[in-house]
């Protein structure tokens, strides 16, 4: 019998880990903890500067961008307000919105806004706009210091008086009512010579319009002339509806020959020397704005007209009148005969009531100043 003997193997044994490897293990697992931790709070940090409304007051917060500034000076100069924080944080998420590129001008941030809306604003250029309203029946000395008294808009040797501002417009001699009444909107920075250039190019659109739809057989060489005429209109009576009828009695007297006689160029030919009061001396005064003493037209308009006044000189209603006076409550009577506008002139004017008064009640209103839109 043959017994086979078997032998035990030895038991195998793992060899210890050597303690530099086992260092490095652990702070390889130190790091990767300590940067995951360290994400979540950029993360978090990222999102906090992004999503929470900016420190600005109730009032919101006015931020003024030069030209030529970026939107890293801008967001420094908000930091050193207290307005923003992390404003590297903020410029990463402009460049990956590819909303970097900032326009100039006057911004109001409201209040509840945060930076993605700041950046947002910023790069489409939302700035504020402002208002100013050139009123129909003033003068171009009247609408300059307007535009120039707005510390908003840039004052610039070319608007410093009408003369001036006529020789930037390309203008020759008197530039009276060669802008247009209305209500201009602009930024903050912009200059007077700009305003009084987008005015004076309404004129001619609108002027050149009513001129190519004027009615036939008009006693005025060119469109220019109409605006004169136009100008006396608009300074002689308040009350929309009249305003043709105006005009119909000035085309008659030209027409026959008549002088126009009428107060508003007197008033504007005596200039600053006008104080509120005319006096028949006045109307034997030598001008060449005295229409009781020249014959036709002044030679330039007397004030800035508006739409409606243009079209009634190019539409002037038909009729027999030859003169009006004011009655006293912003209208007028008209009459066909010396004799019948005698009698009006007794009732209206030599017997005036307490009341009297130039333009319709309705048509009172304070003189439009600058706003905000």
């Amino acid at each position: 019998m043959i017994v086979a003997k078997i032998s035990k193997s030895k038991k195998q044994t793992k060899s210890p880990v050597p303690p530099r490897r086992r260092k490095f293990w652990l702070w390889f697992f130190l790091v990767l903890v300590m940067g995951a931790a360290g994400g979540a709070a950029l993360l978090w940090t990222a999102q906090a500067t992004l999503v929470q409304p900016l420190a600005v007051g109730t009032d919101g917060l006015r931020i003024e961008v030069d030209s030529g500034s970026s939107l890293s000076r801008v967001l420094h100069r908000l930091e050193q307000q207290g307005a923003v924080q992390h404003p590297r944080i903020i410029r990463i998420y402009a460049r990956l919105k590819d909303q970097t590129s900032i326009h100039q001008g006057e911004y109001m941030v409201p209040a509840g806004s945060n930076a993605m809306d700041l950046v947002a604003r910023l790069h489409r250029g939302d700035v504020t706009r402002y208002r100013v309203t050139l009123v129909e029946g003033w003068t171009f000395q009247q609408a300059l210091m307007q535009i120039r008294a707005s510390d908003r808009i840039v004052k610039t040797p070319a608007g410093e008086s009408p003369q001036a501002a006529a020789a930037a417009l390309g203008i020759d001699g008197n530039p009276e009512g060669q802008i247009f009444p209305d209500t201009y909107v602009y930024r903050s920075g912009i200059r007077d010579i700009d305003l009084l250039r987008q005015a004076h190019a309404r004129l001619q659109k609108v002027l050149s319009q009513e001129w190519e739809a004027r009615a036939d057989g008009l006693p005025y060489d060119d469109a220019y002339e109409a605006l004169v005429m136009a100008s006396i209109v608009e300074k002689e009576t308040g009350a929309p509806w009249e305003r043709d009828e105006i005009a119909g009695v000035f085309v008659r007297r030209i027409e026959k020959g008549m002088r126009l006689q009428t107060d508003p160029t007197v008033i504007y030919g005596l200039g600053a020397s006008y104080d509120g009061n005319l006096l028949r001396s006045h109307l034997r005064q030598a001008t060449p704005y005295n229409t009781y003493v020249i014959g036709g037209m002044p030679p330039t308009p007397i004030a800035l007209v508006g739409r409606e006044a243009i079209h009634a000189a190019l539409h002037p209603k038909d009729g027999d009148s030859l003169y009006f006076v004011a009655k006293g409550d912003g209208t007028h009577h008209f009459s066909a005969s010396l004799a019948e506008h005698n009698r009006a002139v007794r009732k209206y004017q030599l017997q005036r009531r307490s009341n009297y008064r130039s333009s319709p009640a309705a048509a009172e209103s304070e003189s439009p100043t600058e706003s905000e839109q």
